[in-house]
């Protein structure tokens, strides 16, 4: 399908990692679970009302994702889901978590043993092998696109290892929901957020294979069949399936020919800037461009004041910019902490390249000029 031209505005945003625009569609969804004022868990009409939107959203990212309607547990968001499936898997198992993996499920795994990535950025699928042979028990934590670099790991490669070893599989799902083809699969455990997708903070899913069940980390009144304690928040839950609904089908052509175009143009202009991961396969709507010698920090805030935002790292970090553990796994040494990501949101203008690179290239020019 086509995409509608859309206008630019003063403000250019490029920071869909962190969190995509709102989607119209998960707006309505939104206000009309607002409208709605039972309980889920309430047996009155009101409360079925409630319960048969929350249903309907359940079932929406059971097929949008290839699991049971009953195996999805509602959440606060990615960060949530990350934490219940890796707190309740590990129990009784050693656990592996890729080196580049998000601080959600790196904080949530204390101890982990650490799975290193190759240069590009990827899983070394045979230092899992080794870890995994003739070992006790284990949970491997494996994001399925990195949230810098927007690098793809082999799932399911990595997926047929873990079965291989016996182990389980928890795929960290949050920025490659929406963007690129995602399935439960041969994994045991998927989270993903609706923020990411652009629906609404406040809800995210976990969803399990059948059969594997956890222990709440909180059990309130039982609901989410006993996984997740808490009213469920349903105008976000609501906004969340919708949100899913429009952006799975959605492709991800218009969005890869922005991105390829900036780093056409960068690389033009800048033979020494690197693009790592680009030679792994990525997200379609994901760079990272390190500029050697510039912090960036000093980056990050010359395009704010230019207009253009774009962030450093996960946007998790309490508004914090620090050298990037990503490329610090990756190889890149001293210059982990001089990478900026610029991520496209669904929305993206049609002249977002054009803008951003006229934006980078006066920053850049400014900043030597300083250095000099």
């Amino acid at each position: 399908m086509r995409r509608p031209r859309r206008r630019s505005s003063d403000v250019l945003l490029l920071d869909a990692n962190a969190t995509e625009p709102l989607r119209p569609e998960a707006r309505a969804a939104a206000i009309a679970g607002l409208d709605l004022p039972g309980n889920p868990s309430s047996v009155h009409a009101e409360g079925r009302a409630a319960r048969r939107l929350l249903e309907d959203s359940r079932s929406a990212v059971a097929a949008a994702f290839g699991a049971r309607a009953q195996d999805v547990v509602f959440t606060a968001g990615g960060t949530e889901a990350n934490a219940l499936a890796v707190r309740g898997l590990a129990v009784g198992r050693r656990v592996l978590a890729g080196a580049t993996e998000h601080p959600a499920v790196l904080r949530a795994a204390p101890g982990a043993t650490p799975l290193p990535v190759l240069a590009d950025g990827t899983v070394d699928l045979a230092a899992l092998e080794a870890a995994l042979a003739g070992g006790a028990p284990a949970l491997v934590c494996l994001m399925a696109a990195n949230n810098e670099t927007g690098v793809l790991h082999p799932i399911a490669a990595a997926a047929a290892i873990c079965r291989r070893h016996g182990a389980l599989l928890h795929v960290d799902a949050v920025q490659a929901a929406g963007r690129v083809p995602v399935a439960l699969g041969e994994a045991d455990s998927l989270a993903i957020s609706g923020h990411k997708l652009g629906g609404p903070k406040g809800a995210g899913a976990l969803l399990l294979r059948p059969g594997l069940d956890l222990p709440p980390i909180f059990a309130g009144g039982g609901q989410e069949r006993g996984r997740r304690g808490g009213t469920e928040p349903l105008p976000a839950i609501a906004g969340l399936a919708a949100a899913v609904r429009a952006a799975v089908p959605e492709g991800a052509g218009p969005l890869a020919a922005l991105r390829d175009a900036i780093e056409a143009a960068i690389a033009a202009i800048a033979p020494e800037v690197r693009f790592p991961g680009r030679e792994a396969p990525r997200l379609p709507n994901t760079t990272s461009i390190l500029l050697p010698g510039v912090p960036a920090e000093t980056q990050v805030i010359a395009l704010d004041l230019a207009g253009v935002r774009v962030s450093a790292g996960a946007a998790c970090s309490s508004g914090k910019v620090a050298a990037s553990h990503v490329l610090a796994a990756m190889g890149f040494g001293p210059e982990a902490g001089s990478a900026i990501r610029v991520s496209l949101p669904w929305n993206a203008p049609d002249d977002a390249a054009e803008r951003f690179v006229q934006a980078w290239s006066a920053m850049r020019s400014r900043l030597s000029r300083r250095a000099a």
